[in-house]
């Protein structure tokens, strides 16, 4: 049987991992399995596998997950939402899972298809990722491992970080067992977050999310949507380097093994690597950092 996560924290103290998102092509999906087995060289503690919008690479992650696990062994946490899934859906989803020896899961509410403008959920579909957690937990016990995400700034849709922070207590109150954060780039704001959710007596694992800067303008796009926001010192190291693939390569491996190693000094409890299906510079930062 696959491990669960909650099972490697009995034993390491610190632990790293990899995301990775489905491909849409059957080349890309080749490809991908190639970066798993480089990435697998690094010894991670599991890979993830991210889901679409409104869940619409549903199956294909399904797939992937299984894939990596039946040929690398290595854990892998399948992200799952339930926007846009009936919970006859999500049931049969979870079964699906538990039939191929999925037992690690990342409980999110998801974002709705991008093709949908002011998407409402269904009479029969959960509004909150704590009636995931919890609807997870009553059907099936302790079998499935499962985690949550953290927003160190807060979720962009919560009103204030302190708000955000009682939302983190719920889904942890519903028997998550860990929480993965979503980027930062300042690492106050990670300690800043531990400091806001401990006094809400949250002691779970708190892992933080790495996101190697690859590319300036895409990092501007996707932090816009998803609410990161970027220090002045991001943008007076990378904005100089717009367009020069590698400097800009050469500049995001030293940035993130900085801010690797100050995390990993004042006691982060691990790294989780958002790999975006590459190799590099993920392996040029784990040849750097001590773990």
């Amino acid at each position: 049987m696959t491990r669960k996560i909650s099972d490697i924290f009995k034993e390491k103290d610190r632990t790293c991992s990899f995301e990775l998102f489905p491909p849409k092509t059957d080349e890309g999906r080749s490809n991908l399995m190639d970066t798993v087995s480089a990435l697998k060289e690094l010894e991670p503690d599991w890979f993830s596998v991210t889901y679409g919008a409104g869940g619409n690479t549903r199956e294909l992650t399904m797939e992937i997950v299984d894939e990596i696990q039946r040929r690398f062994h290595v854990p892998t946490i399948h992200h799952f939402t339930c926007v846009c899934h009936s919970q006859a859906d999500l049931e049969k989803i979870l079964d699906t899972m538990k039939s191929k020896d999925i037992c690690n899961v990342l409980a999110l509410h998801g974002d709705p298809p991008r093709d949908v403008e002011n998407h409402e959920p269904g009479p029969d579909e959960f509004q909150y990722a704590y009636q995931l957690v919890r609807f997870i937990r009553s059907l099936y016990g302790d079998y499935f491992s499962i985690g949550v995400a953290g927003f160190p700034e807060g979720h962009i849709n919560s009103p204030d970080k302190e708000t955000d922070a009682r939302y983190l207590k719920i889904k942890l109150d519903e028997e998550a067992d860990f929480v993965i954060t979503q980027l930062f780039f300042d690492n106050n704001d990670y300690f800043d977050y531990l400091e806001r959710v401990n006094k809400l007596g949250i002691d779970k694992r708190i892992i933080p999310g790495i996101l190697p800067i690859t590319d300036y303008r895409n990092l501007l796009r996707f932090c816009e949507i998803c609410g990161a926001g970027i220090p002045r010192r991001v943008h007076d190291i990378f904005s100089p380097l717009d367009g020069d693939e590698e400097a800009t390569h050469k500049a995001g491996v030293e940035f993130a093994v900085e801010q690797c190693n100050d995390l990993l000094k004042r006691g982060a409890p691990g790294l989780h690597f958002f790999t975006l299906n590459r190799v590099d510079p993920t392996r040029e930062i784990l040849n750097k950092i001590s773990m």
